[in-house]
This record gives C-alpha cells, structure tokens and sequence, in this order.
C-alpha cells in the first residue's frame, strides 16, 4: 500500500473519439484508485488549439461515463465529475496563467530561454544532422546571447521558449520495466511554449501533475521516451517525481498497430479497387460516390496516404459502399452493439490478468469491475505487446447478452435503438418485448438484431422463398408440407390468444392428433413465415409476424410454392 494518498489522472487530447488504447489507460488508472482508497481524475489536454474541439471533449466524457469508468475530480458530467479539492479547472486551455507563472520562474532562473529560430532554419539543422547520420537534438548555441534574446521576447516578436536541458542522463525508475537509461544524446531543448502562447504537452502535464497531486502515472509504452523529459522538467522546478508505469501496446492480430488510421485504411482500399478512375492519382478527379465528400476532395485524400478523412464522411462512405469498418474507438463498439461491462473486461486482460484459476484450471478471465478495482496490481502488468482478438472479445459479448435478465437486456436493445437505430422501435411497437425475447439468445452484439427476426420487417408480399428449403419442406414427405399448412391454417385463423406458448400448444395438439413429429409442421410454417427454414422459436415467429400476416403469408405460399 502507497505510504501517501494514491492520485491517477487520465489526460486525452480532444482530437476525436475515445481510441480503446485510451480506454484502458483510463480503466487501469481508475482501478489502482480504487484499489489503494485514492482518488481518479480526469483532466483534458486541449492546449493543441488548430486539433481540439469540446465536440470532441464532450465525446470523450460520454464514453468514460458509458464505460462506467467514473472519475472523482474532474470537468462535471453526470454521474462523474466535480471539483471537491478544487485543483482544477481540468481543461488545460483554462490553466494559461498557472503555466506562464511557472514559465516566467524558468525564463528567470535561465532554466528556460526563447529561441527565435524560423522553420527554414530549423529544417536546415535537420537535414545537417541527417547529413552526419546523427539524431537531430536541438540545443542551444555557444553564442546565444540571453540578454538580447530577452529584449525581443518582452518586445514581442515571436518565439518559443525552450527548456534548458542539463548536460546528463536522466534515468527513469518504472514500475513494468524497470530501471532505463536516457543518455544525453536523446535529449534536447525541448519547447514549453509554443509561439501561439499556449504550452506544449510535456510541460503542461509536469506542472498539473504537479499541482493536482498527482502520484502515479499509468500510461502507454508509446508515451516512454517522453518519461525523461518529464523527470528532468520535475527536478528543475523542484517538483516530485510520480511512480511511472508504461503498459504494453495494443496491436492488432497481424502485428500492426492497432491504430485510428485502419478504418482510413480499410475504406481507401475498397475505394481503390472499386471506384472507378480511382487509382488514376494527382489530377484525377473520381465520382464521389457521397454529396458531402467533393471529387477534388476525394482525389486528394486517394493520393495522399497520410491524410485521413473526417469521420462523418468515413462512416458515410463505408454505409454507401457496405463497408464493415474494424471498430477502433470506443464509439465504434458502442455502435456495434457491445456491453460496456464487456469492453471493460476485455480490456483489462490486454497487458494485465489476475492470476487465478477457474474451479476447472482455466485461466480466470471473466470478472465485473468490481473484481478489477479489488484485484488490479502494478505487478501483473505485463511488459509485452498485446494483440486486440475480436473474436475472442466477441465471445465475451454473445456469453454477457446471453447471461442478462430478460427485462434488462430488453431495456438495453431499446436504449441502444434509441442511439442507432431509432426506427425500429416504432416499427416493432407493442411487439418490442417479443422481438427482444426472440433475439437475445441468437446474437453476439446489439447491431446483429435485426437479423433474426428480419422476416418480421417485410411486407407479406415480400417474402423470399429460399428454394432448398421450399422443396425439402413443403413439396416432399406424406403428407406433403402444403397438404400440411393447408390443414392447419384454419386453427391459426381461429385462435384468440396468438402468443408464442398458445401458438406452441395448438401445434403440438394438432401434430398429436395426425401422429405427425413437430418438425412435419414446424418447417412448412417457418417456410411459409419467413421464407427459410431457420427463425426463432416457432410461437415466437408465428407471434412477431401477427396472426392477420401469418394467415397472408400462408395463403401466399400455398398460391405460389
């Protein structure tokens, strides 16, 4: 147990949606919290003004909040958020004159110095460093004269201001790798404040780690290399220096990163094979197959790989084209349908496990957060890489819809077709609880529910008849399956209560009556309803459909098979 009040903070950028890599970042900083009896904080890091947007902010609290994974400092957002400590504001653009205070006690202890230098000037210094073959590391000159360097910057011409790096290794104690080395030829100058006014990353998150208390720091391997300018950016101001923990990268199964680009990725390849002048390059112009995305525009994002389509025209691109994109955001799995309880435990296993056993000698990998923030340890974080199994993830999902009361899972279907797929239920109406209790156990996720019972979404006349299953069920056997639904047509017609269980019980009489197996009726009626031999239970789809269609339908197939 830490000797001192345990304090995790989760800062993203609001540069769009919640990536699941962030997501666990969060989900582990929440539960070393609650494991210790500390205290999680969410702080947004919005000081890249051209990239930040409160959409996007607002976007990020929604899934944190979505995940239940709620912070107890923080910007307010029911049911998380407030300010009991008053350590914020939390948004960092807020923060400008608590940074400046510490810049100005920098640029006076020559700990910080402006630099004047051009972009030209600058990309000069990286091509002579490429020259040599050496890293470019800036630093400042020999002749640097601090004094005139003062002047300008009190008289206003623009500038950086740059840390003054010392002249020695840093080295950086982390708790999942260990003791690391960072030797002076890694470092350099780098800057605090930008020339727009507003701080740079690296010295942002020092100084309110600093002043929110802030004692462990659980983040990415992706962010170790920033780690030592951190530490010496901490000694120079006089500040602690927090327990660092760098977690394991997530990949995908091929090894590549698992990165916001791959639904980028996913469209710009279908659109190359499909469209056509497509792939002709600069200068070609391709029919945009979507109003909002302009043929230049699309030409232009064709031929530059490293640019990446605003998401509203990626999603509209992939409905358009019937792409399924690879969910990569938070929102793109709340999309797909996924629990959020699922997510969270998925997560958690992607670089850290309990290491129990199940009753049978399984490894232990299904757990709630409640477990999590009870069992959740610094030790168990592994120092590998790990790989995102969608399939896997899935399984977890279809076992924790499958596991759900029925009332519970219904309440969720309608709140998740609230969000995504507000038609349906307005379509469905009074027949919702049915449709619900028809779906559950038949899907691994929220978006698959339309398929179960898509037969219940077409007009009567639209039914397509599979032919396979029209003559295995209906044309053969004695008696034949039409000489079968014929019969049994007028009881359907006649029976008041036309639920899934009277439905079941007239079947059952009329089946004991003849000496017929359910199946001799059973699959002509499936046939005849949906047009395949594959439904829900057989009250269920008799009942979804209604017994005014189930009678249309019948007729129809008897006028036509």
């Amino acid at each position: 147990m830490p000797s001192v009040p345990v304090v995790t903070r989760f800062a993203p950028s609001p540069t769009g949606h919640l990536h699941v890599g962030g997501a666990r970042t969060a989900l582990f900083c929440w539960a070393f919290a609650r494991r210790h009896g500390g205290r999680f904080l969410l702080r947004i890091e919005d000081t890249d003004q051209k990239r930040s947007s409160e959409d996007a902010a607002r976007g990020i609290l929604e899934d944190l909040a979505w995940l239940g994974i709620h912070w107890d400092e923080g910007p307010a957002f029911p049911p998380c958020g407030g300010d009991p400590r008053h350590v914020g504001p939390f948004f960092q653009a807020r923060r400008l004159n608590i940074y400046n205070r510490h810049l100005d006690r920098m640029i006076e202890a020559d700990l910080a110095y402006p630099a004047f230098d051009t972009g030209e000037e600058l990309d000069a210094m990286r091509r002579e460093a490429a020259a040599r073959k050496a890293t470019f590391r800036y630093r400042r000159r020999p002749d640097y004269d601090r004094d005139v360097a003062l002047r300008r910057a009190r008289a206003g011409e623009p500038c950086v201001v740059r840390f003054r790096m010392p002249d020695e290794p840093v080295r950086v104690t982390d708790a999942v790798l260990g003791e690391i080395d960072f030797t002076e030829e890694h470092l350099d100058d780098f800057v605090l404040r930008k020339a727009d006014g507003f701080p740079t990353y690296h010295f942002a998150v020092v100084v309110d780690d600093e002043l929110m208390g802030v004692t462990h720091v659980l983040r990415g391997q992706e962010h170790l290399n920033n780690t030592p300018r951190h530490v010496a950016l901490q000694r120079a101001l006089g500040f602690r220096t927090p327990v660092y923990a760098h977690m394991p990268l997530i990949f995908n199964p091929d090894g590549s990163k698992m990165s916001k680009r791959d639904k980028d990725k996913a469209v710009r390849k279908v659109m190359l094979e499909r469209i056509p002048g497509a792939s002709g390059g600069v200068g070609v112009s391709p029919a945009s197959p979507i109003p909002s995305l302009s043929p230049t525009d699309l030409s232009e994002w064709l031929s530059d790989k490293t640019r990446q389509l605003p998401t509203d025209s990626l999603l509209a691109l992939a409905r358009e084209l019937d792409i399924t994109l690879p969910e990569i955001d938070v929102e793109d799995f709340r999309r797909s349908g996924y629990l959020p309880e699922t997510i969270c435990n998925y997560l958690a296993l992607l670089g850290w496990n309990p290491g129990l056993k199940n009753p049978d000698g399984t490894d232990l990998e299904r757990f709630d957060m409640a477990f999590l923030a009870e069992r959740f340890s610094l030790e168990r974080i592994g120092k590998s890489n790990a790989k995102f199994d969608r399939d896997k993830l899935l399984a977890f999902n279809q076992a924790a819809i499958a596991a759900l009361d029925p009332a519970d899972f219904e309440r969720r279907w309608r709140e998740w077709c609230d969000r995504y797929d507000p038609d349906l239920p307005p379509i469905l109406g009074d027949r919702f609880a049915l449709a619900a209790r028809a779906v559950q156990p038949r899907i691994r996720t929220m978006g698959q529910c339309r398929e179960p019972i898509a037969f219940a979404l077409v007009p009567d006349d639209r039914v397509q008849y599979d032919e396979k299953a029209v003559e295995k069920a209906l044309r053969k056997g004695d008696p034949r399956g039409l000489a079968v639904l014929r019969d049994f047509l007028p009881t359907l017609e006649s029976l008041a209560d036309f639920t899934p269980d009277a439905i079941e019980a007239e079947a059952k009489a009329f089946c004991e009556a003849r000496a017929l197996g359910m199946g001799r009726l059973a699959q002509p009626l499936r046939v005849a309803v949906t047009g395949s031999t594959v439904s829900p239970g057989l009250g269920e789809t008799l009942a979804l459909v209604g017994r005014e269609s189930v009678a249309r339908r019948i007729r129809r197939c008897l006028d036509t098979c």
